[in-house]
C-alpha cells in the first residue's frame, strides 16, 4: 500500500452523507484554535460558521516539554466557544484534532482528556503524516493541473508539514507521495532565537531550519526535482497568508484576495525582508499581522526561506485553507486518490 492509500485508510471515511448535511472541523495547533462549520452542497461544501482564535498552546513548550497551565487555560477557553458553535448548528458529523503541542508535551493527553470533561470535545492527537495529508487535500482544489510534481508546506506552531506528490513517475516505488515533518514550526523557532531578528540572527534561523533539514536527507532522502517536470510549491499557513496579504497592502485581511494567489520568491523575499527590518510595535499595526503573529511571523519566513534553498522554484502559491477543509473533505467520503483522479480527469 502507497503512502497516499495508507493515509487515506488512516480514517475510514463515512457515507457521503446529503445535501444540507452540516458538519464541522476543529483544529487545535500550537499557536492556533480554528473551528469551520460546513454545510454539503453538492459535490462540495459552503462554509456557513468559522471561528479562530490564537490560543499559544505550544508556549514554553520547547523549553519545559510541558502545556502551561495560562496556556492550557486560554485554550480551554476558546474550546468552549468552539463546544457551543457545533451545538448550535447541530451538525451531523465533527472531527477534532490536535497536532504537535499536543504530540510533544508530556501533559498533551492530561489535557485533552480535561478538554473532554470540560467542553465535551473529544480531540484526536494526529500523526505527523495524517496532518500532511489533510492539509494537501484541504488545498488540491489550488492543484495546478499542468504541475507534474507538488510540494505543499504547512508551516505551523510546533512544526512544519511537507508533502511532496510525484505525478511525473506515478507508480513508480509504489510511493506517489511522501511525507516529512520538521520540528520546528513558529513558536518553537521564535522562542529559540528571541523575537527581536537582527539580519544575522535571521540567517542564523534559516541556517539552523536547512541543518534539520539535511538531518532528515541522512535519514531519508529528500524528494528531488524531476528533470523538466513543472513543481508547484502551495503553502498554507499564517505565515504565507500574511505574507501575500502585506504584499497586496491590504487595509484589512480578505481571504477572497490572498486565497489562490502565486507571488514570485523575489517578491516573498522582498515582502520578507520588509517585516524582518520593522520593529515589533510596527508589525503589530499591520491589520494582516496583529499583536499575535508580530513576533512570529518572522521566524515563519525564516523557515520558508529554507525551504526554498532546498527547493528553488521561481512561485510560491498562497492556499487559505488547509487540514481543516481536508477534514472536511474526508467527513465527506472523499479521499486523496479520488481527487488526484479527478484532477487528471478534469486536465
Amino acid at each position: 500500500m502507497d503512502m497516499l492509500a495508507a493515509a487515506d485508510a488512516a480514517v475510514a471515511p463515512p457515507p457521503s452523507p446529503r445535501v444540507g448535511t452540516r458538519l464541522a472541523a476543529l483544529d487545535l495547533g500550537t499557536n492556533n484554535c480554528r473551528l469551520l462549520v460546513a454545510e454539503v452542497r453538492g459535490d462540495g461544501f459552503e462554509v456557513i460558521d468559522s471561528f479562530s482564535r490564537i490560543v499559544r498552546l505550544g508556549e514554553g513548550l520547547a523549553r519545559t516539554e510541558r502545556l502551561s497551565d495560562p496556556a492550557m487555560a486560554r485554550t480551554l477557553t476558546a474550546l468552549k466557544v468552539c463546544g457551543r458553535i457545533i451545538a448550535r448548528h447541530r451538525v451531523a458529523g465533527a472531527r477534532c484534532v490536535a497536532t504537535e503541542a499536543c504530540r510533544r508535551a508530556a501533559n498533551g493527553r492530561e489535557f485533552l482528556q480535561r478538554v473532554q470533561r470540560v467542553t465535551g470535545l473529544e480531540l484526536e492527537v494526529l500523526r505527523q503524516e495524517d496532518e500532511a495529508r489533510l492539509a494537501m487535500l484541504g488545498c488540491l482544489p489550488l492543484l495546478d493541473p499542468d504541475a507534474r510534481q507538488l510540494l505543499v508546506i504547512d508551516i505551523g506552531g510546533g512544526s512544519t508539514e511537507i508533502l511532496w506528490l510525484d505525478r511525473s513517475r506515478p507508480g513508480e516505488g509504489g510511493e506517489p507521495g511522501t511525507a516529512l515533518s520538521l520540528p520546528l514550526g513558529v513558536v518553537t523557532l521564535s522562542e529559540t532565537f528571541g523575537h527581536e531578528v537582527g539580519e544575522e540572527t535571521f540567517a542564523a534561523m534559516v541556517e539552523h531550519v536547512h541543518e534539520r533539514l539535511m538531518a532528515l536527507h541522512a535519514s531519508r532522502p529528500l524528494p528531488r526535482l524531476a528533470d523538466g517536470a513543472a513543481l508547484q510549491m502551495l503553502g498554507t499557513s499564517g505565515t504565507v497568508t500574511t505574507l501575500a496579504a502585506v504584499h497586496l497592502g491590504l487595509r484589512r485581511y480578505d481571504r477572497r484576495k490572498v486565497d489562490g494567489l502565486c507571488l514570485s520568491f523575489a517578491a516573498v523575499k522582498e515582502t520578507s525582508d520588509h517585516l524582518r527590518m520593522l520593529d515589533h510595535a510596527t508589525r503589530a499595526a499591520n491589520p494582516c499581522i496583529g499583536a499575535g503573529r508580530a513576533d512570529l511571523v518572522v521566524a515563519g519566513c525564516a523557515i520558508l526561506e529554507a525551504i526554498h534553498r532546498q527547493w528553488p522554484v521561481d512561485q510560491l502559491c498562497v492556499a487559505d485553507r488547509g487540514v481543516r477543509e481536508g477534514i472536511l473533505a474526508t467527513l465527506m467520503g472523499r479521499n486523496l486518490h479520488q481527487l488526484l483522479d479527478g484532477a487528471e480527469d478534469a486536465a
